[in-house]
């Protein structure tokens, strides 16, 4: 396709220069956050984090050793998340938070990150010290059922972390919202605005949640800046997820791969040579805490092109939806151009970056959809 006929060549090459360097950026934090798990789950450095640590139950050590096994690689990868999360947001004009507010919300990302991390260690060791024959298929189980619980909790326990969540005020517009959603078959219980604009210039909006916890989400930095036309092709694009069943789906394959991911775990422990270098006893010590990390970073990346393939095709499979309940393409491919713009999407990526990491197809492939009808 043609990026030209829809984007000029001036706002095509501003977008190349914002993100080649943030691609970068991105595959050095990746590199950085592998080896620095290798290096402790593989060598003595980790055993001497460990050692400290000896005298004291085996929970309390599991949770301590993730702690610190999370807090290394978020240390050391900072340099790199202050430059492209904050420093570079700001030279663009896309940051509106201090320093201190940046801080603050890595801080709370560490904290998550540790929690969620923790429990997940900890119960797998726990269950591998108190059912050493069956404690793969408890974990399995136990992995999948964590998936499908956050996703029930997240948007009640998680996202008020670092954002406030309002009703949309505007009355006529959420009328007209709620409208469009009743007469899709698609009924939604509120819209809510999210306080995006104290840590960003940049629009967007999503749907998250199952069941009573669903909500359409969107940013006051959209609401700020589009017309009642643009906003309901938004509201529409995420019934379009939700008539499709895409959270659902998600969550369905999320718990899979949860799942998957703790027979793999099993699989390769069963190697004595594999537990040898990694001088653990068992999936039951808490020394196994680092090879988890490292094999459930080495899977992420792995599993990046093919779940980054499905994201794009649910993409434009609610993209179509969208347009069908509408029937306002110009409206479409205005919103479209604005929150490119808006966001400096990039509108023309290298072809691996777009196959390994494009979440969604890129603006000009989907306005280019809706001109074909």
């Amino acid at each position: 396709m043609d990026q030209r006929s829809q984007f000029s060549a001036e706002e095509i090459e501003r977008a190349h220069v914002y993100h080649r360097p943030l691609y970068v950026a991105w595959a050095l934090g990746v590199g950085i956050d592998l080896a620095v798990l290798a290096l402790i789950a593989l060598s003595a450095f980790g055993a001497a984090l460990l050692d400290p640590l000896e005298a004291l139950p085996w929970w309390a050590q599991t949770l301590l050793y993730a702690a610190i096994a999370i807090g290394i690689t978020t240390l050391l990868t900072l340099p790199l998340s202050l430059w492209a999360g904050y420093l570079r947001e700001r030279a663009w004009g896309f940051s509106t938070q201090s320093a201190a507010g940046w801080a603050a919300d890595r801080a709370k990302g560490l904290c998550l990150g540790v929690v969620l991390g923790g429990v997940a260690l900890l119960g797998l060791v726990g269950l591998a010290r108190a059912l050493p024959r069956w404690w793969p298929a408890a974990a399995a189980t136990a992995a999948a059922a964590l998936v499908v619980a956050l996703g029930f909790v997240a948007p009640l326990l998680l996202e008020p972390v670092f954002n406030r969540f309002a009703p949309l005020q505007d009355e006529e517009l959420a009328a007209s919202l709620l409208s469009l959603a009743a007469d899709a078959g698609l009924p939604v219980q509120q819209v809510l605005v999210a306080d995006a604009s104290r840590r960003t210039t940049k629009q967007n909006a999503y749907v998250s949640g199952l069941g009573r916890t669903r909500r359409l989400v969107l940013y006051d930095t959209l609401l700020a800046d589009g017309d009642p036309r643009e906003l309901r092709l938004v509201l529409a694009h995420e019934l379009g997820h939700r008539r499709a069943g895409h959270l659902v789906k998600g969550t369905i394959l999320g718990a899979a791969g949860a799942a998957a991911f703790v027979l793999l775990l099993w699989t390769m422990l069963q190697s004595g040579a594999l537990l040898s270098a990694l001088g653990v006893d068992g999936p039951g010590d808490p020394a196994v805490v680092p090879f988890v990390l490292l094999l459930g970073g080495i899977l992420r990346i792995v599993a990046a092109p093919p779940g980054a393939a499905l994201s794009r095709r649910w993409e434009r499979e609610a993209d179509r939806i969208s347009l069908q309940l509408t029937s306002d393409p110009a409206a479409f491919e205005r919103m479209m151009r604005k929150i490119a713009l808006a966001n400096l999407a990039d509108l023309d990526p290298p072809p691996l970056v777009y196959v390994a990491l494009f979440s969604h197809p890129t603006p000009p492939e989907r306005i280019a959809t809706a001109r074909a009808g």
